[in-house]
């Protein structure tokens, strides 16, 4: 199983991000020896992080092994022939490394803030990656007509986000390339439960990301029905883990509590 890594947002002294402190995180992300960076969206709820794709690309060009992701991108909160033309670039730069996982929101701050209809989400998110998916290949939608570079022409993976999906899980084994799962809203047993849905369908690429991971407190129980995190003493945390790993999960996107290169160096030991 691969390790990945949401990219802080802030300094390790906690103090505010810059532009210097995304860069060296990502540096010190791929010299700890993960597989991946990864980067969330959140739009109007209090706080900034980065844009996704923008910081995606910043990090792919000071990196050269690391995935960089997004964790999910919220489609709907864009235009789909701009987020498409976007893509493409952020492709361009991440020189093939880009996974672009996708979904449809579930916080409705984030669409009131650009006054948006939350509830018609689910619906704009399958007409959005249809008609991303048409001008990625090359093909006129309407008026716009990218003519992508041929570098990028059909667009990066795209990872379909969904916590317990019984319609999306299925798509995204049958039409995406893979699945991502949160940790902070999923429990062990939705996984094992998504899992069994996800490979059934013939699905390939499976990616639980959102784990917290604060490896300094002491350890308590985690009922099965609970998210899933690894706020436990290291050698709990390695056994929870390998239970992620023993279900199937290919990749695991670890959220660090501590992410100093000391904190980095421990995470990155849970899996061997």
């Amino acid at each position: 199983m691969r390790l990945g890594i949401s990219v802080p947002n802030g300094r390790p002294d906690g103090a505010p991000l810059t532009g210097e402190a995304l860069v060296g995180s990502a540096r010190a992300i791929e010299q700890a020896g993960f597989d991946s960076a990864w980067f969330f969206d959140a739009i109007g709820r209090g706080f900034i992080l980065p844009d996704p794709l923008i910081a995606a690309s910043v990090a792919a060009a000071v990196t050269t092994r690391i995935e960089l992701g997004t964790g999910v991108l919220q489609v709907p909160l864009r235009n789909p022939v701009e987020l498409a033309h976007r893509i493409l670039t952020a492709h361009l730069i991440c020189r093939g490394r880009l996974l672009l996982g996708v979904g449809a929101g579930s916080t409705p701050g984030d669409f009131e803030a650009l006054g948006l209809d939350f509830t018609r989400r689910m619906r704009t998110l399958e007409d959005s990656l249809a008609t991303m998916r048409r001008l990625w290949r090359g093909e006129k939608v309407g008026a716009a007509d990218l003519t992508p570079w041929p570098a990028v022409v059909g667009g990066p993976a795209v990872l379909i986000g969904s916590w317990k999906g019984e319609r999306w899980i299925p798509r995204a084994a049958r039409e995406f390339d893979g699945w991502i799962a949160s940790g902070a809203k999923t429990s062990l047993q939705a996984l094992r439960e998504g899992i069994a849905r996800y490979r059934a369908a013939g699905g390939k690429r499976a990616i639980v990301t959102n784990v917290a991971v604060d490896l300094t407190v002491p350890t308590e129980p985690l009922p099965d029905t609970e998210p899933f995190q690894l706020r436990c003493a290291p050698e709990e945390a390695a056994r929870r883990l390998e239970q992620v790993r023993d279900l199937g999960f290919d990749d695991t996107v670890l959220v660090l509590k501590n992410p100093t290169e000391a904190g980095l160096a421990a995470a990155r030991a849970l899996l061997r």
